[in-house]
C-alpha cells in the first residue's frame, strides 16, 4: 500500500474512532435515549416510551432496557408507563418493547444473567415484577414489603433482592424463589444501591438521613453508616472495590468519595447543579453525573477529584442516568 494511502486509512480510522459513541444517557424529559462520543457529540438520538427513567445492559452486552416510567417525577399523581423499551445499542435503534401490564410506573431494573431474567420495580401498585427476558414477558410478581419501591439490585447469587421502599423507609428483602419478603429499617428516603464485588455488603443511599447505609447480605441487617451529606442518592463501586462513588443532589449539588475500608468520606466534589445519577466509566477512573434540571452531564475525574468535562445535552433532554459503552478519554 503506498505511504499516501495508509496514512489516508490511519487517519480516517481515528475520525471514525473519535465519532463513536461512547456514552449512553437516558434523556428523561425528552423521552429519548442518547448516544454520545467522549467529546461530547450527540450523534443519535431513540425514542423509547414516555418519560424513561432508568436502564440497564443486558448480558449479551447489546440489548439497553430503558423504563418507561411515564412521569417526571415519582412525586407525581397519575397512572404512568407500563412497559420496558429495547434498544439495540449497536444499530442504535428501538428493537422491542416489553409490556408490564397491570404494573404501572416501572423504574428501577436489575439482570441475573444466569437466568436471564430481571426484576423491576413497579411504583403503581407497588410490586416488584420478575420478567423473562428471552420470552419478554411479566412471570411473577411480588410484596416488596413497602411503599413506593424505588430502585433494586439483586442479592449474592440472585437469590434475594433488595428494593429500597422511598416512602417507608425501609429495604424490601424478597426472595425470588419462596417470595419470603423481609423488611430492613435503614434511614429516611432510601434511594440507589450498589452490591460489593463478593456480596457481602449492599450500599444503600438515603437521601432525607444524610448516609450510605451498610447492609450484611448473609444476616440481611445494616452494620453500618457512612456520613455522607443530605442529598445522597446513587452510589457506585470503584473495580478495585476500595472506593464508593456517589452523587449528592438536592443543595449538597457534589460528587462525593468515600474509603470502603474506613467507612468515611474522603472527599467531595462540587457542580454546578443537581445531580440524579452517578456512573463510572468502564476502567473506573470517571464518574458521569446527570443534572437533569440543567440539561448537563458533568464528568469528574476519580483519582484527581476534578471536574473534568461538562457535556451540554440538547435543551429540555433532561439527562438522567448515564453508561458507559465503550472507553472514554475526557478531551485535551
Amino acid at each position: 500500500m503506498p505511504l499516501l494511502a495508509f496514512i489516508l486509512l490511519a487517519v480516517s480510522s481515528l475520525v471514525a474512532a473519535a465519532q463513536e459513541p461512547v456514552l449512553v444517557v437516558v434523556e428523561k424529559k425528552a423521552s429519548q435515549v442518547g448516544f454520545y462520543t467522549s467529546s461530547g457529540e450527540r450523534v443519535a438520538g431513540v425514542a423509547v416510551g414516555k418519560t424513561p427513567h432508568e436502564m440497564v445492559l443486558d448480558p449479551d452486552g447489546r440489548h439497553l432496557y430503558v423504563s418507561d416510567n411515564g412521569v417526571l417525577w415519582m412525586s407525581y399523581e397519575g397512572p404512568g408507563g407500563n412497559s420496558v423499551s429495547i434498544v439495540d445499542i449497536k444499530e442504535r435503534k428501538k428493537v422491542g418493547e416489553i409490556s408490564t401490564g397491570k404494573f404501572h410506573r416501572p423504574h428501577g431494573m436489575s439482570i441475573d444473567p444466569l437466568t436471564h431474567r430481571m426484576i423491576v420495580t413497579s411504583e403503581n401498585p407497588d410490586r416488584l415484577v420478575l420478567v423473562d427476558l428471552k420470552s419478554r414477558s411479566v412471570i411473577n410478581d411480588f410484596d416488596n414489603g413497602g411503599k413506593a419501591p424505588h430502585m433494586v439490585m439483586f442479592g449474592p447469587n440472585a437469590e434475594w433482592v433488595y428494593a429500597s421502599n422511598t416512602r417507608s423507609d425501609t429495604l424490601g428483602a424478597v426472595n425470588v424463589k419462596t417470595g419470603e419478603t423481609k423488611v430492613i429499617p435503614i434511614g429516611k428516603y432510601p434511594q440507589g444501591s450498589a452490591l460489593s464485588e463478593d456480596g457481602k455488603y449492599l450500599y444503600a443511599t438515603c437521601s432525607d438521613s444524610a448516609g450510605i447505609h451498610i447492609i450484611d447480605t448473609a444476616t440481611q441487617e445494616e452494620v453500618g453508616v457512612i456520613e455522607a451529606g443530605k442529598g445522597v442518592n446513587r452510589v457506585a463501586i470503584t473495580p478495585d472495590q476500595k472506593t464508593l462513588v456517589y452523587s449528592i443532589g438536592s443543595e449538597g449539588r457534589a460528587v462525593g468519595f468515600a474509603d470502603i475500608a474506613s467507612r468515611k468520606q474522603t472527599g467531595k466534589v462540587d457542580l454546578g447543579g443537581s445531580p440524579l445519577s452517578i456512573s463510572l466509566s468502564k476502567d473506573g477512573k470517571h464518574a458521569f453525573a446527570g443534572v437533569q434540571d440543567n440539561d448537563e452531564i458533568w464528568v469528574v475525574s476519580v483519582d484527581g477529584r476534578k471536574v473534568v468535562q461538562v457535556i451540554r445535552t440538547p435543551k429540555g433532554a433532561g439527562p438522567d442516568p448515564v453508561m458507559a459503552i465503550g472507553p472514554y478519554q475526557p478531551p485535551k
